[in-house]
């Protein structure tokens, strides 16, 4: 492989000839060979947001040529439209404040102006972090990347979601069936009221990130190296975020605080506090579907879902709910990253936090898998579910819990006692009262109707 010379601080170091990072980006790659987990495309996205958001503020405030801030916007704009993906290898796992992403963005940047514009002579250092440290851009960064992901792909997946549970309620409002606690028989319910259960879950979940991204909207730039903006304009952090909310067009503010911003992870620990939220909400959702659809004859059977491939390499004809199962363990893996952020963002020492790369990996890769799961399976699963009519009143008719509604004219005991005699003698809860000579058939079916005892 043909190479160049590149030198930083430390000396020289031999980079590929055909890519455009340079020393520091080298040093990392050869130092960092831990694991497969590159940093996010959505990081470098945000990076090349806030790069071309300094340059601006840099220029706009005197600070920086009018060109150079041009020629620097130019290769943010290539590397947000794709054209430099394959410069930014660089492990997670590196130097716990991501400097080395920042000096990635950095160098880059800097080494393709001098391509287009080699009189130019833009350094990494002095003018493409001008007014920056990775102290502040890489928590700026997640910020920017954790509001543009949920914004761009999770709430529109939820809302999807929502508007598909609204539409099986609408059709399923007057089928009334048996009602389960402790995994008992209940008192009925409808089919309508059950899956609008499902339906609110969806959506206090979609509001909880929603309102969960209010914090993430406060950016550390500005902070320099420790909170005290050293070595950059006073009015450079607040000139960036309304930048960035101008080529974003989602609100940003300069952080009131930097010494906060700069050490705290408090604002994505609880915006992942949401995401776990939904994750349950979820688990809760795909459990409850595949209880229903179990069997499909020794099972409840109550719900027919879609039947998308082969559920077994052995049990010919065999179909699994796995698109409930493909939920459920995206939702064990959000619960997971949420414990790594807790733990991360308890280690905010003295003036940073060290524990930045890790934190926003496992928070996009939340976002990440909750966006991708909620799609399918709303296509895969939630738009094909129908309703077993026929089990469904056939295990309302055989519920041994109809008999509430007798508890407020002959008294619970009485009731419980029907049902219990029921029960040990495998007979019906007519035949029961019957029986006990509580009730005649005619004063039974009068007071029993399913169709009274769901609330509407």
């Amino acid at each position: 492989m043909e190479t160049r010379i590149e030198h930083d601080s430390m000396g020289e170091v031999s980079v590929p000839a055909h890519r455009y990072w340079g020393a520091q980006t080298q040093r990392s790659l050869n130092n960092f060979q831990i694991g497969k987990e590159k940093m996010p495309d959505e990081v470098i996205e945000a990076f090349a947001l806030l790069k071309k958001a300094a340059a601006l503020a840099n220029r706009d405030l005197g600070k920086l040529d009018p060109g150079m801030a041009q020629s620097i916007a130019l290769v943010c704009d290539e590397i947000l439209d794709g054209a430099h993906d394959g410069e930014f290898p660089l492990s997670v796992w590196q130097t716990g404040s991501g400097t080395h992403t920042n000096m990635n963005l950095n160098e880059v940047i800097a080494n393709r102006i001098n391509e287009l514009q080699p009189m130019q002579k833009a350094h990494p250092n002095d003018t493409v972090n001008m007014g920056q440290s990775s102290n502040d851009t890489f928590p700026s960064a997640m910020h920017i990347a954790a509001i543009l992901m949920i914004e761009r792909d999770l709430l529109p997946a939820c809302t999807d979601a929502a508007i598909t549970l609204h539409n099986l309620r609408v059709i399923n409002e007057d089928i009334v069936k048996l009602g389960r606690t402790h995994l008992q028989d209940a008192t009925p319910l409808t089919l309508g009221q059950e899956i609008s259960g499902w339906y609110e879950l969806i959506c206090q979940a979609r509001d909880m990130v929603e309102i969960s991204l209010e914090p993430l909207r406060a950016l550390a730039i500005g902070a320099t190296a420790v909170g005290t903006g050293i070595n950059t304009h006073p009015r450079f952090g607040a000139c960036c975020a309304q930048l960035i909310t101008e080529l974003t067009a989602t609100r940003f503010v300069s952080s009131a605080n930097k010494f906060h911003s700069l050490t705290s992870l408090d604002a994505l620990v609880s915006a992942h506090g949401a995401l776990k939220a939904l994750a349950c909400n979820l688990m809760k959702i795909a459990n409850d579907i595949r209880l229903l659809a179990s069997g499909p004859r020794g099972g409840l059977g109550e719900l027919l879902i879609p039947e998308n491939e082969p559920g077994s390499s052995i049990m010919p004809g065999k179909v699994n709910p796995t698109q409930c199962e493909a939920v459920t363990m995206v939702a064990v893996r959000v619960m997971g990253n949420d414990t790594v952020i807790g733990i991360a963002a308890s280690q905010g020492n003295l003036q940073l936090n060290t524990f930045l790369p890790v934190t926003i990996d496992a928070f996009l890769q939340s976002v990440r898998l909750l966006s991708d799961v909620l799609r399918s399976f709303d296509s895969n699963c939630l738009q094909g579910i129908t309703a077993n009519q026929t089990r469904i009143e056939l295990n309302l008719r055989n519920s041994l819990m109809l008999v509430t509604a007798l508890s407020p004219h002959i008294g619970y005991e009485k009731a419980a006692l029907i049902a219990r005699t029921a029960y040990n003698n495998d007979i019906s809860l007519r035949e029961a009262a019957a029986q006990l000579e509580l009730l005649n058939e005619q004063e039974f079916d009068a007071l029993i109707n399913p169709q009274e005892m769901v609330g509407r």
